[in-house]
């Protein structure tokens, strides 16, 4: 799993890119919530994401929740239409920002 980032408009875009499952969770987490302890402005664009379990699941929840304490926003994009269905099964599609594209998502985060 690789991670990268930029800023664009003021809002950090994070990158991932892989697989984001039990053996990836733990650096990913790590690597996610470091980005985010100065940036409450993030879109994740998950375009380069292959497979997202449970674990990973649990980081983004983790994630959104440490961006929502530091009164930020957090919007996802890109989703593959594999991780759009893990989203929708999860639920996650109703408690997270999920939009289809980053200009999108940049709009709903962006000051």
């Amino acid at each position: 799993m690789q991670l990268d980032s930029e800023q664009q408009q003021g809002v950090l875009i994070l990158k991932p890119s892989g697989r984001l499952d039990s053996n990836t969770a733990q650096q990913f987490e790590k690597d996610l919530l470091a980005q985010l302890d100065n940036n409450p402005q993030v879109v994740l664009d998950l375009a380069g994401l292959d497979y997202v379990s449970s674990a990973g699941l649990r980081v983004l929840l983790i994630a959104a929740k440490q961006v929502k304490q530091k009164a930020g926003s957090l919007a996802l994009c890109a989703l593959q239409d594999s991780i759009r269905q893990v989203f929708e099964i999860s639920g996650f599609l109703s408690i997270l920002t999920v939009c289809d594209s980053r200009e999108e998502a940049l709009s709903k985060v962006a000051n």
